[in-house]
């Protein structure tokens, strides 16, 4: 059986070669291997037959050196310049007289344009299964944002564009600009670091990120997944300028807004002065019409209220009342005067008639009435007894008689 290696310790340290070798040892292990990235840097010393690379990670800010013959440079790849995406097959090896890490590649294979957008289609496939291309998570920024921050090259036609149209509309638009590589493979993660920065800033309410036109290979960093990633994490809403108007990175379809050109972002991102100004005179306009139609409405109707009778000339009603009034007096006069002269009449007529049935008429015409002295009228003769006291009463008097027989 193998003794096992004994370990290192204060008292008993490995020296330098060993670390060194047992480094070596273990990254031998790994043993060859495909790798993809894109080329930083190529050196080709005169006379030389290796040639070094600098291969760079897309999204992140980790590079590797390359070593391979020229002859499997120029076999698998004759006009790589730096910025080409490559796929190689390289074994990692480790120098001990440096303490550095390379890979020593035997196949270098340039991606082509088609292998490219292949893998353009393949992301963008499962970036859209994930969820990051719906259009129910976008964001609309606000109508009129107090800050804007903006993404782009250094003294670029995009950021020219942005922020001159910009302000062109809104004089007084705010602006903070983090100027980033657009190209290169250095692009992607200052794009991110920069993304987070303006996304942590809470004085910033959209955030833009602008970059003018240029072939597949030059967008390429805005079709990058991590970028994709952290543009769909932002809390901020995010519009994407990037190129011409025919020009789709995949950024444009993660970002909230996607505006065709750095110009186009400028009219999305704040209204025009001079727009608003006619639309607001235009609604006053209107308004004021508005108002002074229905004032001439009201007074119309007020107008027409005042010209009726009871409001024009109130006394007018209290007037006809008052004939009215006069009027039934007069008729309640009249039947009352018919009246008391008809019950007049009939009283008068029945007072003759009464008269004429009176007694008193009857003793007028020489008749005269014999009672007794209780009272009794004397009908007949049988009624009285001798000797016994009568009155008769006669039209202008009485008489005391007595009966003798």
């Amino acid at each position: 059986m193998t003794q096992p290696e004994p370990k290192s310790s204060a008292d008993e340290p490995w020296p330098v070669r060993v670390v060194s070798q047992k480094l070596g040892a273990w990254i031998a292990k790994l043993g060859w291997v495909w790798v993809d990235g894109q080329v930083a840097q190529i050196s080709r010393r005169p006379g030389a037959s290796v040639v070094f690379l600098t291969l760079r990670d897309p999204s992140a800010d980790l590079s590797l050196t390359v070593t391979a013959h020229r002859d499997v440079l120029d076999s698998g790849a004759p006009g790589l310049a730096e910025g080409a995406r490559v796929t190689l097959h390289a074994k990692p090896e480790f120098y001990p007289a440096r303490g550095t890490l390379s890979l020593r590649a035997d196949e270098i294979r340039q991606v082509g344009l088609g292998e490219l957008l292949a893998r353009l289609e393949k992301l963008k496939q499962l970036l859209g299964a994930e969820g990051l291309f719906a259009r129910e998570r976008k964001r609309r920024p606000p109508f009129l944002p107090h800050r804007i921050g903006l993404l782009t090259g250094r003294a670029s036609a995009a950021e020219r564009d942005v922020l001159m149209n910009t302000r062109r509309r809104w004089p007084s638009v705010d602006f903070r600009v983090i100027n980033v590589p657009v190209q290169g493979p250095t692009a992607v993660p200052q794009i991110i670091d920069g993304l987070k920065v303006l996304d942590n800033d809470e004085s910033i309410d959209v955030i833009v990120i602008a970059r003018g036109g240029g072939s597949v290979e030059d967008l390429l960093p805005f079709s990058d997944e991590a970028l994709c990633r952290a543009v769909f994490a932002c809390r901020t809403p995010v519009v994407s300028a990037i190129g011409h108007e025919t020009d789709a990175p995949l950024l444009d379809h993660v970002a909230d807004v996607r505006a065709s050109t750095p110009t186009d972002a400028a009219k999305r991102l704040v209204p025009d002065l001079a727009e608003e100004r006619r639309l607001i005179e235009q609604a006053r306009g209107r308004l004021g019409r508005a108002v002074t139609n229905l004032i001439d409405r009201e007074s119309h109707r007020i107008e027409a209220w005042r010209s009726r009778p009871s409001l024009a000339r109130p006394e007018l009603l209290i007037e006809q009342r008052a004939q009215d009034v006069a009027a039934l007096r007069e008729r309640a006069g009249r039947c009352l005067d018919h009246r008391l002269g008809r019950a007049d009449d009939e009283l008068r007529h029945t007072l003759a008639r009464l008269r004429a049935l009176s007694p008193r008429k009857t003793l007028e015409r020489g008749y005269a009435i014999v009672q007794r002295d209780d009272g009794h009228v004397v009908r007949a003769r049988d009624d009285v007894r001798a000797e016994e006291k009568l009155r008769v009463r006669l039209a202008d008097g009485e008489l005391r008689v007595e009966v003798r027989e």
